[in-house]
């Protein structure tokens, strides 16, 4: 059987909510969510609200109409089939943003937001009533905090057991589903669907980073994971695990409450494919060089590239088996991959931690001759002195570091003579493994 491969068509999803000017929460963090998770984002504002990272400082509700006519605009050119409400400010938004979901027979996740996490009112008192009355009963889940699913059930929520009455008392009112997330509790979600009857418990992690937008963001993730078909349950997970991860690659913003990064995991796996992309290229540079074998040390040497803003070994790349000498030739063994390499990445991160942009490195065979070749080509070089190292601390740590510190910032070259059992080696630093690299094979042209 022939044929063309069938396409997956790509979910067109909505967010109507109001927009925030600091960037972290409402539509700017809802659209960046759809855009990590694959899905087309459209939008429709209902407030405009004058926000940073401190609080909400003024709020412009828009005209029920003019709600209307973005979410008519779009749904009568798109094929949206869910959609998900964030800021609903007044009774009359309320009220038109339901008609609205029942006219376009939009499956609805409702994310309840009442307070921005930095601080001050989105829902105004007289519209809560009509939340209730009004969009509930349409949606198929909605995604209550602690202090939200206390306004909606009316009682206190603090305890996972009063999370579980809350639940079932937001379901009475309509909503087919509750996630009542638990960033007020201890990080565990806890899902209740009223058709079965179940509750489900979605553990979760406490990060350290900003959380301005989580809400939004896990509302919008789910949004888009019940888009691509997942059950609600893997729905929510993903958006636990989603959540985390924006939180802990938070960008500082402002003065306050730093907001999510939806698009930072995204970012980063781009990143992680230029480093391995860079340090092949580097890899096949010494390789394809008849000369570079011979800077090669006795214990072999390895070229590593870390992603910006690297936090551990897993995330600088690296030959898995170092770069030896074999026939008078260079010779990786094994494949570039991240967390390879120890000895470059401590001499990376070093570096890091001094200038950012430097994230490359090579290790090479140390000679007076290949010291005054560095010079020759004009290198910023330094040294440091085993000798002086320390007890209980990692030569390479303690030795880059001590390199920088006496040359006061970040040189092309470090080396060292070597001490009792260590091999004396040369490592030049530079911004990326193939400009390593490339400087590595005129060192080594110049060397006799």
């Amino acid at each position: 059987m022939t044929g063309k491969p069938t396409m997956l068509k790509t979910p067109i999803v909505m967010t109507i909510a109001g927009s925030d000017s600091g960037g972290g929460a409402g539509i700017a963090a809802d659209l960046k969510t759809f855009a990590a998770f694959g899905v087309h984002g459209t939008c429709a504002i209902t407030s405009v609200t004058a926000q940073n990272t401190k609080g909400v400082l003024k709020v412009f509700d828009l005209a029920p109409e003019a709600v209307a006519s973005q979410i008519e605009a779009v749904c009568t050119d798109m094929d949206i089939k869910w959609a998900k409400t964030g800021m609903l400010a007044s009774s009359e938004i309320v009220k038109e943003v339901a008609k609205q979901v029942k006219k376009h027979r939009l499956s609805l996740v409702l994310d309840p937001v009442m307070a921005a996490e930095a601080g001050g009112d989105l829902l105004r008192k007289e519209a809560l009533s009509a939340l209730i009355e009004e969009l509930l009963p349409l949606c198929k889940v909605t995604t209550p905090n602690a202090s939200e699913a206390r306004a909606l059930a009316g009682i206190p929520v603090k305890t996972h057991e009063d999370a579980k009455i809350a639940a079932r008392k937001i379901s009475d009112l309509g909503a087919e589903a509750v996630i009542v997330t638990g960033g007020h509790i201890d990080a565990t979600d806890l899902l209740y669907e009223s058709g079965s009857g179940t509750f489900t418990r979605i553990s979760g992690t406490f990060v350290k980073g900003g959380t301005h937008g989580s809400g939004c963001t896990c509302s919008a993730s789910i949004t888009a994971c019940l888009s691509w078909g997942d059950s609600l349950e893997t729905a929510a997970r993903k958006a636990k695990a989603f959540v985390e991860q924006a939180i802990l690659r938070s960008v500082p913003a402002g003065k306050g409450v730093g907001p999510v990064n939806p698009l930072g995991k995204t970012l980063e796996e781009k990143e992680r494919y230029l480093a391995l992309k860079d340090v092949k290229e580097a890899v096949s540079i010494i390789e394809d060089s008849p000369e570079f074998a011979k800077l090669i040390p006795e214990l072999g040497c390895n070229i590593g590239m870390a992603i910006p803003g690297a936090r551990t070994y897993e995330d600088i790349a690296a030959v898995e088996g170092k770069i030896v000498r074999y026939r008078g030739k260079a010779n990786p063994v094994g494949c570039v991959n991240f967390g390879a390499s120890r000895h470059v990445a401590r001499v990376v991160f070093a570096a890091l931690c001094e200038k950012p942009d430097i994230k490359a490195a090579i290790n090479l065979k140390y000679s007076e001759e290949i010291l005054e070749a560095c010079k020759e080509m004009g290198l910023d070089i330094s040294f440091f002195d085993r000798e002086k190292e320390p007890e209980n601390v990692s030569s390479m740590d303690w030795g880059t570091s001590e390199a920088i510190k006496d040359y006061g910032g970040v040189p092309e070259v470090i080396y060292d003579k070597g001490g009792r059992g260590k091999e004396p080696m040369v490592r030049l630093l530079g911004a990326e493994a193939s400009e390593v690299a490339r400087v590595a094979v005129e060192l080594a042209r110049r060397v006799k």
